[in-house]
């Protein structure tokens, strides 16, 4: 009998997941950090598309993840556990409740009033649902590389800026 099989393990997967606002999600390759919301016993993720947070290589219906779930405090890790992984499909009644929660938590959006039909036409609605088994968490750090991507890191501050910053300071 493992965690998840008990009430025990399944009401922490539940609550440590429901109270956490990003999942670190694993199919095949690294781990990615994406954020979520919890409906219906499962985890529910939107991404793919322009403008919203891209998700883990490999991750599709019919497949199992593995979930690593950190706490909100102190962001160190409380569970993992394995999801099988559901793409409803978009307009269903499964695709529209979850729609309706993610999109009641999906921050700044570029098009808040169109948001429902950008992810039916651009974007991926994912559902991980726990399975009967939570994984031992890593004895080592999960540590990796940054994916590639465009942007840049800060370049030093230009050598007049303190001397400005200095000036304003006096003259108030």
């Amino acid at each position: 009998m493992t965690a998840a099989d008990s009430p025990l393990g399944r009401a922490l997967v539940e609550e440590a997941t429901k109270k956490s606002g990003l999942i670190w999600v694993r199919a095949t390759g690294s781990a990615r950090a994406v954020w979520h919301v919890w409906l219906d016993g499962a985890a529910h993720l939107v991404g793919d598309g322009p403008g919203e947070q891209p998700l883990p290589e490999g991750l599709a219906g019919g497949q199992t993840a593995e979930v690593t779930v950190r706490s909100k405090d102190k962001g160190g890790r409380i569970v993992s556990w394995t999801a099988a992984v559901d793409e409803p499909a978009p307009r269903t009644p499964a695709w529209e409740a979850a729609v309706a929660e993610l999109k009641g938590k999906r921050l700044n959006a570029p098009d808040a009033e169109r948001i429902v039909d950008r992810w039916a036409d651009e974007c991926r609605v994912l559902r991980l649902t726990p399975v009967a088994s939570t994984t031992d968490l890593p004895s080592g750090s999960l540590a990796a590389r940054p994916p590639a991507t465009a942007a840049t890191t800060r370049r030093p501050v230009p050598a007049a800026l303190p001397r400005l910053l200095l000036k304003r300071r006096r003259s108030r």
